[in-house]
């Protein structure tokens, strides 16, 4: 398989184990997209290269392991990004910026409510179509442990949660600009409730219905006279933006609008890869890095302690 892929993207040599490849090679950055549960025991391996590394989202399978690859980030004078590719999104960097701007002017009077709507659906959207298959056997790997806090049942849902929901967590706090807690978990699994570090109210409601053949995630953020509403496209669609909604409403005899900017055809993951070059050259700021991706982990715990009680 590793070959089949070579051949396709032009890679000219092949490895069969991380360690052969730090061994040999001198490189500027690492991509490791692993099964999350596994990056305690693989990423602080790869940190050792003392190279930027980029892995998948969540940060890990656990607060513990989080922390562990937080320390050795620090510890290797290196960054690590974390692939909430949402945040590389056109249609992301465009609300990120229209939202920061309507808190410093009051344009629109103070930001009071974020709502993150994630129903299931076609996340794939064709992006599979050449994808490179092979029926060989995966080689024997090593895995993080389970928290020491949770017992199997309970890892079982923190972990279910994570993984469906875990970009909801960070785009909750990407779209506020702060940190926020989670206050409301409801006993259905469909919604939990947040609160701001200044007082914004928030929800994510996950899968109150589900989609076949569409995808239809979105958050709006209020205003008192208005909104940012962003639309993002399944995760694996090629060229192709999300949308952004803008409402102004200011009120005192102003025509109020709605305006919805004109977004460039690039899709949030070939955004996110270049992101990661940009970085490594010094040209821009990793999206999301390790310490703050560690708090993603921290209010998937207190979602799960709401919800079970445990």
């Amino acid at each position: 398989l590793g070959k089949r892929v070579a051949a396709r993207y032009g890679v000219p040599r092949v490895y069969r184990s991380h360690e052969e490849m730090l061994a040999a090679e001198k490189l500027d950055g690492i991509v490791a997209s692993q099964p999350f549960t596994r990056h305690g025991v693989l990423v602080p391996e790869l940190l050792k290269a003392r190279a930027p590394v980029f892995t998948e989202k969540p940060l890990a399978g656990s607060i513990e392991a989080g922390e562990k690859i937080l320390r050795a980030v620090k510890e290797s004078g290196t960054w690590l990004m974390v692939g909430y590719h949402k945040r590389s999104d056109p249609a992301t960097v465009c609300a990120k910026s229209e939202i920061d701007r309507l808190k410093k002017s009051g344009e629109l009077g103070a930001l009071r409510y974020v709502r993150i709507l994630m129903p299931a659906g076609d996340w794939i959207a064709g992006g599979f179509n050449d994808l490179i298959k092979t029926d060989e056997p995966l080689p024997k790997l090593a895995w993080d442990a389970p928290p020491a806090d949770m017992d199997a049942d309970t890892y079982k849902v923190y972990n279910g949660f994570v993984n469906y929901y875990i970009h909801q967590v960070n785009l909750m706090r990407h779209l506020l600009g702060e940190p926020y807690s989670v206050t409301y978990a409801d006993p259905s699994g469909v919604l939990l409730a947040v609160r701001s570090q200044s007082g914004v109210a928030g929800v994510i409601e996950m899968s109150p219905y589900r989609t076949t053949v569409d995808w239809q995630e979105s958050a709006l953020v209020a205003f008192e006279r208005g909104y940012v509403n962003l639309s993002l496209p399944a995760p694996l669609a090629s060229n192709r933006p999300g949308a952004v909604e803008i409402l102004r409403d200011p009120g005192k005899g102003a025509r109020p609008e709605i305006l919805s900017p004109h977004l460039p055809w690039v899709h949030a993951m070939r955004q996110q890869a270049l992101n990661f070059l940009a970085a490594i050259q010094g040209k821009a700021k990793p999206p999301c890095e390790a310490e703050e991706a560690l708090e993603d982990l921290k209010v998937a715990r207190q979602y799960i302690r709401l919800l079970k009680g445990c």
